[in-house]
């Protein structure tokens, strides 16, 4: 009980190195690719969601927009695996860092940005000042929509890093708790057990939802400059 509730968001090391490279590498074993003709049920599976997925992210996009395809498909496929290892017993979840989220969420969102006020410049500006705006409240809208752009990618970071810790500090305590429980009530401990059943099953979902979230936000900012 004097776990300190914050060791499982610690960078690992390994012999004073930090192995958070191996970690972010790991999730790449999941997906092997298939060099026979007849694969088995589990690519199989594999490719049903990737083209699934890819054709609902996709359908928005022009041609332009359909480049950044694979970029895309290997983020939700990156961010989904690794928030679901994470869920394993005395794991790592890189997820929870934001450091980490950010530098996935600021080069993507500036490389749409880039993008949109290179093909679409004038559409780009124009976001900056909606039309029929009263002359004295153009400053302030500019300033106001100049912040909403750069708040983008930070929303985008702390969303995934919030929902993430936040499962896994409940997950920790209602995991305390029924130890706790285990040696003063046995059915308080079993209440609390399936509740902390039901949460993982939830935390589950939540994993897969906030990379498809990430991804889904991703793509419409490249839409919207595109």
């Amino acid at each position: 009980m004097n776990e300190n509730l914050f060791a499982s968001f610690i960078t690992p090391s390994m012999m004073g190195l930090p192995i958070i490279i191996f970690i972010v590498m790991l999730p790449t074993i999941l997906y092997p690719s298939p060099n026979r003709l007849f694969t088995n049920r589990v690519i199989s599976l594999q490719q049903w969601l990737i083209k699934l997925v890819l054709k609902q992210m996709m359908t928005i996009h022009n041609t332009k927009g359909r480049t950044w395809s694979l970029m895309l498909l290997s983020l939700i496929m990156f961010i989904g695996s690794t928030n679901l290892l994470g869920l394993l017993p005395h794991s790592f979840t890189p997820t929870t860092q934001l450091s980490m989220n950010l530098a996935m969420a600021i080069p993507l969102w500036a490389g749409a940005v880039v993008t949109g006020f290179r093909y679409k410049t004038k559409a780009s500006l124009a976001h900056f000042l909606p039309q029929g705006t009263p002359t004295p409240l153009i400053p302030m809208l500019v300033i106001i929509e100049t912040i909403s752009l750069f708040i983008q990618p930070m929303a985008l970071a702390v969303r995934l890093t919030a929902n993430i810790t936040a499962g896994h500090l409940l997950m920790h305590l209602i995991g305390s708790a029924t130890l706790a429980l285990l040696s003063i009530s046995f059915i308080s401990a079993a209440v609390t057990l399936a509740l902390l059943l039901m949460l993982t099953i939830l935390e589950l979902a939540v994993a897969l939802i906030q990379a498809y979230v990430f991804t889904l936000l991703v793509s419409l900012y490249l839409h919207d400059n595109t």
